[in-house]
């Protein structure tokens, strides 16, 4: 055979394997998720995902009802007894309002005065008003201590008489001192409680509460008062309503010290009945209480004004348990009408207000009653015909504390206008911008606490760190993100082949978690995937109001198909639906979780761990190298995700790092959440603990990276290097693994760049990086 002719012949034989080969290639089944069903679900997976949640938080709201009416335990054998197992409980409900600042001390109120005015706004011949204000928490500050922050305001009044009894009357948000004493219009005299009280020998005192009244600051977002001071609080572990119940128990700590043989009585409508209720649970000093037009069921909290909403409070409290702290002392509930309006949202958030009707006031009295044994005749309810307080009622309460009923006679009350329109002009301005100050105190004071606060972490080496850190995962878990002690279901797989193009194959996955709640994403597969390659895996997370299909295609300005571009270098990637979408309707599921103790993020990180333990069953999978990388609101998961996750091997948060604390708390800056609509932001007492570089602290020693645009406006340059530079200092000086952290820094705004997080994925995951075209 001629050369020529051999050449010829290897020569075909060598195109036809190739060709047989390329031909095998076009007809190999294409690489899919194993171990999965149809998915054949049908309609919007975002809207269903949202709707299961949501019926999820209902379903546990109601059980935690139950479960808290069952394990809610007094010893009722004796006075002693009762007390000593209210202790507890006691502590619990301090820390959920945020009542954990010591109280300033005084010997009496200051009588406020005005140049050429009496100090006297009214008075009669049996009583004298006079407006007061009284010191309550100091600036919390070592060099502040004993300054005043915060002081109430109010009215006093003075019977001219013998004084048998010291109370304080807490009006509704929406009434003031002036109407509940008679100066003001707006109440009828039989309503007027704090005249009529004093006129019967009481010395009362009426403090301000913050008005519902409604302000748009900074031109944006439309707040009401309450819900502007409650912003900044709850992420520091305060309420607006517990800083108005320490100003209730500064004046009980004067009645106590002025005439300790006196009785103390707290008589609340509305808001102040709330306040009057948290108060006598807490305070043991207060012989007797009224709740007048808010005892009542309290499951559907979430739906009142944001301002109510208090971290964990239903885990351990109703109404019924509030009053059970009461006894053995005496609580008389009345059945009068509340307060009752809608909020919109106008960028805070929307409310609905209702007043507990009778027939639910009288279950939860019964309840309470039952719980109590013999101490339940302590407790009285009044159900009058029309619904409101009358002479005869405060009669009959007076007589509880005092022993002795109220006075008939009244005489004339002489008011001087001028005083009373300069007592309140100012006033409430006044009290909201000393609560505001106060929180910026806080804030400025948070670095330190949370310096304390993790002062325990072991950095003598890697091994003893990652030990040592456990416990904050913990406490991050359980006590600031939440966790639902529930069993997870079987993954129950179902996919269906979406999405294609020439280098890639798109699959929807869905998978059940807990009743009601499933994942679902888009997993990508390179098609040069071949059978038992393992590859790593980047779990692509989007922003707020995002889908999964806005990162994989149609290149959004702020995501570029991120998830798609890096399948396109060689990595499997998985874009999870998270649920925060529509607005109201997923902002209205972190209302529903937080007065369990628990948060959106209680629903999303066992979705995510879902996710990431089914990926780790698939067979082109390594279960090793399976990375996070979010941006915006995908950027906060980010941080607090892979915290928790710890089969994540790496996170990138990318145009969202921040000094998260100041973002959230800060009145003074721009940029800050306090000036927007996304009133379900606010995480409980992020101040004390976990700030983003503490949450980076639970991410070490695994590799960490921040994206940042100069022109993102989620923040400024000075603020993010700030809180990145505790991460540097965690990783590089004190950990000695400071190849394990980045932060890029690119011109541009709010997006992924998309170009040092590409080489710190490849770099950390172990892919080679595509060779340049």
């Amino acid at each position: 055979m001629s050369l020529t002719k051999e050449f010829c012949i290897r020569t075909l034989l060598v195109l036809t394997l190739v060709n047989c080969q390329a031909i095998t290639a076009q007809c190999q089944e294409p690489v899919a998720p194993t171990g999965t069903a149809p998915l054949t679900i049908e309609g919007d997976p975002a809207s269903l995902m949202v709707d299961g949640l949501d019926r999820f938080l209902l379903r546990q709201i109601t059980n935690e009802s139950q479960t808290r009416s069952a394990e809610f335990r007094l010893n009722t054998e004796s006075t002693e007894s009762l007390k000593a197992s209210a202790t507890e409980y006691r502590s619990t409900l301090a820390s959920c309002l945020g009542i954990r600042d010591p109280r300033l001390t005084f010997s009496r109120p200051e009588i406020i005065t005005w140049s050429g005015l009496s100090s006297i706004a009214a008075e009669s011949e049996e009583v004298i008003i006079q407006a007061i204000r009284w010191p309550v928490l100091s600036d919390p500050s070592p060099q502040g201590q004993g300054l005043i922050s915060v002081a109430g305001e109010g009215l006093l009044l003075t019977p001219k008489g013998p004084v048998r009894a010291s109370v304080i009357v807490l009006p509704d948000a929406d009434q003031t001192p002036e109407q509940m004493a008679g100066l003001q219009a707006g109440l009828p005299a039989s309503q007027q409680v704090a005249r009529l009280l004093a006129e019967s020998g009481c010395r009362v005192v009426v403090p301000m509460l913050v008005s519902r009244q409604r302000e748009k600051r900074l031109g944006r977002a439309d707040l009401t008062h309450r819900e502007y001071l409650h912003r900044a609080a709850f992420e520091l572990g305060r309420t607006l309503a517990g800083y108005e119940v320490q100003s209730v128990l500064s004046l009980v700590d004067w009645f106590e010290k002025d005439a300790p043989d006196q009785p103390i009585g707290v008589y609340g409508h509305g808001e102040g009945g709330m306040e009057a209720l948290f108060a006598a649970a807490l305070d043991t000093r207060i012989d007797a209480t009224a709740v007048s037009g808010f005892f009542g069921p309290r499951e559907a909290s979430w739906q009142e004004p944001i301002d109510r909403n208090f971290s964990g409070l239903l885990k351990s409290f109703g109404a019924a348990e509030l009053a059970c702290l009461c006894a053995p002392r005496k609580l008389m509930v009345l059945t009068t009408e509340g307060p009752a309006f809608q909020l919109a949202g106008n960028g805070g958030a929307p409310a609905e207000l209702s007043s507990p009707s009778p027939q639910a006031a009288a279950e939860e009295f019964r309840q309470a009653q039952s719980k109590l044994g013999p101490f339940g005749e302590n407790l009285a309810l009044v159900q009058p015909k029309e619904r409101v307080v009358t002479p005869e009622i405060l009669s009959a309460w007076l007589t509880q504390l005092t022993g002795a009923a109220m006075s008939t006679a009244k005489a004339a009350l002489t008011v001087h206008d001028s005083l009373v329109s300069a007592i309140e002009e100012g006033r409430e301005k006044r009290i909201i911008q000393q609560l505001d100050r106060h929180n910026q105190l806080l804030l400025r004071e948070s670095p330190f606490v949370r310096k304390d606060f993790m002062s325990k972490l072991d950095v003598s080496s890697v091994e003893a760190y990652t030990q040592s850190s456990e416990s904050y995962r913990d406490v991050f878990r359980k006590s600031v993100i939440g966790e639902f002690q529930i069993p997870v279901l079987p993954f129950n797989a179902r996919s269906r082949r979406s999405y294609e193009t020439d280098k890639w194959i798109g699959y929807e996955v869905m998978l059940d978690v807990f009743p009601d709640v499933f994942a679902y994403g888009i997993l990508l597969l390179p098609k040069d995937l071949k059978p038992g390659e393992k590859r790593p895996v980047v779990v692509c997370q989007h922003g707020l109001e995002g889908r999964p299909t806005d990162i994989i295609q149609g290149d959004h300005p702020a995501y570029h198909d991120f998830a798609a571009r890096l399948c396109e270098r060689g990595f499997i990637t998985f874009s999870p639906q998270n649920p925060y979408i529509f607005t109201d309707r997923f902002r209205t599921l972190q209302r529903k979780a937080q007065p369990l103790g628990k948060s959106l993020f209680s629903l999303i990180v066992p979705q995510h761990q879902q996710i990431v333990d089914w990926l780790q069953t698939q067979p082109n999978v390594d279960p090793d190298r399976i990375a996070f990388y979010g941006l915006s609101y995908g950027g906060k998961s980010a941080m607090r995700i892979p915290a928790l996750v710890t089969d994540y091997c790496l996170s990138i948060c990318s145009a969202d790092f921040n000094e998260w604390v100041l973002k959230n708390a800060t009145t003074r800056h721009n940029f800050s959440y306090i000036w927007t609509g996304e009133y379900e932001i606010f995480e409980w007492d992020l101040g004390s603990t976990f700030n983003y570089a503490e949450m980076a602290a639970l991410i070490c020693p695994r590799p960490f990276m921040v994206e940042r645009g100069h022109f993102d406006g989620v923040g400024e340059d000075d603020w993010v290097g700030y809180e990145y530079a505790k991460v540097r200092h965690l990783y590089s000086a004190q950990l000695k693994i400071g190849d394990r952290t980045e932060i890029e820094w690119f011109v541009g705004p709010h997006t992924i760049n998309g170009q040092g997080t590409y080489s710190f994925l490849h770099k950390h995951l172990n892919w080679p990086e595509p060779k340049a075209q």
